[in-house]
């Protein structure tokens, strides 16, 4: 089928010519202050950069981890002397894993006072969900659909660790990934981008702020780039294969959302993609992101990611390793070691031209420059401030708050949840259910075990029930340590007797089960998505002696928890929420918060669906042509559909969603307007959804696809019309030669309160 089609500006071509069309006269002055600052940024870099020897410039593309410590004596010998010289020689750009400001400022000092120039470093760390007063890990702040909410939670985190002596973070994370195996999905956003584009957005504004250079902001770092959610099996570091469309419509929109937002860096990913390794794909990294998109700040490479380009086998050595990598875009070296070993003899020798260095160490010295730190490089080293901030109540209350809407309601039977407040007798079950270690996460690394308020804490807050707790079985036995395999129990039930024997005297049994802090992120890619060990024998066993069980669910990715689906009557994602993670489960399992979340990614039945995402293609055979043919896209053994829908979550009150009307606007934009009603007897937040289908194209383009959300609270039987704009961004969509294009034809709309949304109706674009 023909079809009419033209093509947009770029969309930043656009974006600002819409923004210049509409400011202000207090815009207008904003941003002429800001070209002046950015004017007078770049002259200060220049004249700096006349200065530096090749050695110096080459040094600020080097980066080390702490490696001594710092308020003991000097390393005198070995490898640490070496990286100790270096600083003193100004041959380091950056540290990471330097924490405190007592520490920071000595390891600043040497950069600035003993070396010849006194360019001060840049402190990074992987604050992601938090510092030492943690967030739920991002994926479950993702559940939250709440903008603002997470807008927060990365400027809390900020404050707390630039109080730390911290001014770069290597968050947010932007990979899509459709695949709960992967470890790493807890880092991210889930499965879609448009909504991961809007979470990208908010965080990098929340770790930035509105002034990089203020003592409560940190530099932000969007990563990885590119199309490290897409690994193979879903098995961390492995190859990606993937097709141009899903590269521009999937991979890409978050990142481009990020440098929209104003991030600074950008972080290359482990993977290959279309056979380059990312760290050394031009691709990527000069052409896309600093031609196409015009990004002015810098590249910094994953640990070690330039040195693994001699295991991908893309290099020979070390030496060939630095040669593609600087040449290719990468900035930055983060612990390979071979930027600053490496790279003045490849100039000298003509491999590298010595412009690729002035590129690369211009984009570093800018962004220094904009944290102001050749100002005051001890602005974050104030130890009577860190003690005010870290910790306080301003953060922890910040973090109860997400932690709160974080959490999904997946299944409420009867209406067990909310729990009554008086009169009952409640067990609660589960090693998790007192571990003060696991609901921190992972990618807590600045946080202290055991600082995690427990789900038997939060509940013992309320008196007027009898409590009683059982374990059920270890989870966990040995130490829960960050870069061991954690030991899981796999056989021992001597103490499913104790559970089952409180579970058959009580009204109620609420179980918190799930997975380890630590079976999630970098590095931990499971092969099944069941409960791990004995959990789900020791649930069964629970249910025969009483079915009236509240499940509370721990984890870090999507689970296959169907057979709980099948028999437990209320089911609650309560993901790993950080500090305040009991607390804010108990309140929601009482009913003093009212859950309001949605799931970020789609939850599978069988582990065998995987991966498993809401927005895929229809494909020559999507039906069933007659009742029991068996040639079309399906599986024999199990539903295609999933246990729970991208979007999906349920409330104590109920919703409906009526009277959808479409109105033709100016500019081939189009309006949807619903009424949203409360009908149940609470206060209820609702996230309305707005899904989009692109009847026909010359691309093929997903079944649906999220373009419009919007987070509701209304009393009982309180209606509000929403209203939708859908313009040429949420029309259009990227053909393979990476053009954004919109083309006329047949649109269809869905909105409801999950990906599955029923009311529809349809407009076309002429």
């Amino acid at each position: 089928m023909k079809r009419n089609r033209y093509y947009l500006l770029v969309l930043s071509i656009v974006f600002g010519l819409f923004s210049c069309k509409n400011e202000s006269k207090n815009d207008l002055a904003l941003n002429s202050k800001n070209s002046t600052e950015n004017s007078s940024i770049e002259s200060k870099v220049e004249a700096l950069l006349k200065k530096m020897t090749l050695e110096e410039k080459v040094g600020q593309m080097n980066q080390y981890t702490g490696f001594w410590d710092v308020t003991g004596p000097t390393p005198k010998e070995g490898n640490q002397a070496l990286k100790y010289e270096h600083l003193k020689k100004g041959l380091v750009g950056s540290m990471i894993n330097v924490t405190g400001s007592k520490n920071v400022r000595a390891v600043q000092k040497i950069a600035v006072e003993e070396s010849r120039l006194g360019i001060p470093l840049i402190i990074g760390f992987d604050v992601i969900h938090g510092f030492k007063t943690l967030s739920p890990i991002p994926l479950a702040e993702s559940a939250s659909w709440d903008m603002d909410a997470i807008e927060l939670s990365a400027k809390v985190a900020a404050k707390e660790a630039a109080a730390s002596g911290i001014n770069w973070t290597f968050a947010p994370m932007v990979d899509v990934s459709r695949d709960a195996r992967w470890g790493r999905v807890m880092e991210g956003a889930g499965e879609d981008a448009y909504l991961g584009s809007k979470i990208a957005t908010a965080r990098v504004h929340g770790f930035q702020g509105a002034d990089l250079s203020s003592k409560e902001t940190i530099a932000a770092c969007a990563k990885h780039f590119a199309a490290y959610g897409f690994a193979e099996s879903g098995k961390d570091y492995n190859t990606v294969d993937i097709g141009t469309s899903t590269l521009y419509n999937v991979i890409f929109p978050p990142f481009i959302a990020a440098k929209n937002a104003g991030v600074r860096t950008f972080m290359n990913s482990f993977n290959e993609i279309n056979g380059i390794p990312a760290t050394g794909s031009a691709f990527l990294q000069r052409e896309i992101l600093k031609k196409q998109w015009g990004f002015d700040g810098f590249i910094v490479s994953d640990w070690g990611s330039i040195n693994e380009m001699v295991a991908h086998r893309q290099a020979k050595n070390g030496k060939e390793a630095a040669e593609i990598a600087a040449n290719a875009g990468s900035d930055m070296d983060m612990e390979s070691h071979l930027y600053v070993s490496e790279l003045v003899n490849l100039v000298n020798e003509g491999k590298v031209k010595e412009s690729v260095i002035d590129d690369a160490v211009r984009r570093i010295l800018r962004v220094k420059f904009e944290l102001g730190l050749f100002e005051n490089p001890y602005k974050y080293c104030d130890e009577t401030y860190e003690k005010d901030v870290v910790g306080s109540k301003e953060i922890n209350e910040a973090v109860l708050d997400v932690a709160k809407k974080s959490i999904v309601l997946l299944k409420n039977e009867n209406n067990v949840l909310p729990l009554k407040k008086e009169g009952q007798k409640i067990a609660l079950i589960g090693a998790l259910a007192d571990d003060k270690t696991s609901p921190l996460g992972n990618w807590r690394i600045g946080a202290e075990d055991g600082t995690a308020v427990s789900v038997l804490e939060g509940m013992q807050k309320y008196k007027g029930n009898t409590l009683f707790f059982e374990k059920g079985a270890e989870f966990v036995s040995g130490e829960t340590v960050f870069a061991k395999e954690l030991n899981i129990n796999v056989s021992d039930k001597s103490e499913f007797s104790k559970a089952t024997a409180i579970a058959k005297k009580v009204d109620v049994v609420v179980m918190v089960l799930g997975e380890h802090g630590y079976q999630s992120g970098e590095g931990r890619s499971r092969s099944s998505l069941g409960l791990p060990g004995v959990q789900q024998e020791l649930l069964e066993a629970v249910y025969k002696a009483n079915s009236n069980i509240v499940l509370v669910l721990n984890n870090g990715r999507p689970l296959a928890v169907t057979w709980a689906d099948e028999h437990i009557p209320a089911i609650v994602e309560a993901w790993q929420l950080g500090t305040q993670s009991g607390n804010a489960i108990a309140q929601v399992l009482y009913g003093d918060y009212n859950p309001s979340g949605k799931l970020p990614m789609t939850f599978p039945r069988s582990v065998g669906q995987v991966p498993i995402y809401y927005n895929v293609k229809s494909t020559g055979r999507p039906n069933m042509p007659a009742p029991g043919e068996v040639f079309w896209s399906h599986y024999s053994d199990i539903t295609n559909k999933p246990l729970y829908p991208f979007g999906y979550g349920l409330s104590y009150t109920t919703f409906s969603y009526t009277d959808i009307n479409v109105k033709n606007v100016k500019d081939n934009s189009f309006e949807i307007s619903v009424t949203l009603t409360n009908t149940g007897n609470v206060t209820g937040k609702e996230v309305a959804q707005l899904y989009l289908k692109d009847d026909y194209a010359s691309v093929t383009r997903p079944v649906k696809e999220l373009k419009g959300f919007e987070l509701v609270k209304l009393n009982p039987n309180e209606s509000k019309t929403i209203t939708f704009l859908l313009t040429e961004n949420e029309l259009g969509f990227y053909n393979n030669q990476g053009d954004f294009i919109v083309e006329s034809g047949d649109f269809t709309v869905f909105v409801g309160g999950d990906s599955e949304a029923e009311l529809t109706t349809k407009f076309e674009l002429k």
